[in-house]
């Protein structure tokens, strides 16, 4: 066998994999090598599943309904989520801890809307309206006010913190509201530890793409580089970081 043909082989088997390994494969398997009618290349069964879309779609899952927390949990100890909520929203509670989804997930879609408290202009930098949503416990999507607030690049909202930078600064003035439209792919692991596809992320701010299809490149950690320790679905966690940042309108969408 020739080098051209050992690599043709492999592209093909690869090539193979990646069709069986998509959740639409089937509609790539043509029963005709060199179809010459076009009903042959139409996939009928199953039905695309039918989803009613609006401020929140029929299939999501409400993560916060502007009544109580009881789909949230203390991160630290598993106790009851001790944010304050009021008027439809909730705000971080001083000392209360980051918080935790019950649920945990992997492929997802989250909305989830957060305003930034009105603070004095002495507070500069991280100190202003910081927190962050987290996926899986272990990667942060930063929240912060940025709106006229230079920090470093990897550290303002929108950023993949400490990792990738926001494509722009799309952040609502001081007192107003952020929203983010996130879609999370989970990393898959080898059977020995090792990563077989990493993490990605695409984050929409405000109508805006600030992360286009980004790899995470592990864990978000404040010191140190990323760490890729293995690990299954996980909860979506919200920072208490000391900031009174306030959230309303979660729902999430498990793909």
């Amino acid at each position: 066998m020739t080098i051209n043909k050992k690599f043709i082989l492999g592209l093909s088997l690869s090539l193979a994999v990646y069709s069986m390994n998509s959740a639409n494969a089937q509609d790539f398997r043509f029963t005709q090598k060199n179809p010459d009618k076009p009903e042959a290349t139409e996939f009928w069964d199953p039905e695309v599943r039918v989803v009613t879309p609006g401020a929140v779609p029929s299939d999501a899952i409400v993560l916060f309904d502007g009544k109580n927390l009881d789909s949230w949990e203390s991160a630290k100890d598993g106790s009851a989520a001790k944010w304050d909520v009021k008027d439809g929203i909730f705000t971080v509670a001083k000392g209360a801890g980051t918080i935790s989804t019950k649920k945990h997930f992997g492929d997802c879609q989250l909305h989830i809307e957060w305003r930034s408290p009105i603070e004095p202009e002495t507070l500069k930098g991280q100190q202003k309206g910081n927190s962050g949503v987290f996926f899986a416990g272990i990667y942060e999507v930063q929240v912060l006010n940025s709106y006229q607030n230079r920090t470093y690049r990897n550290g303002q909202a929108g950023s993949i913190y400490k990792q990738t930078p926001p494509l722009v600064n799309a952040t609502s003035k001081m007192g107003d509201w952020n929203i983010y439209d996130i879609i999370y792919t989970a990393p898959r692991f080898t059977a020995n530890g090792g990563i077989e596809t990493p993490a990605y992320v695409t984050v929409i701010h405000n109508g805006v793409i600030v992360q286009n299809h980004t790899k995470i490149q592990g864990a978000t950690n404040y010191i140190g580089q990323p760490t890729n320790p293995v690990h299954e679905k996980g909860p979506i966690s919200l920072q208490d970081h000391g900031n009174l940042v306030s959230f309303r309108n979660i729902w999430i969408r498990e793909m």
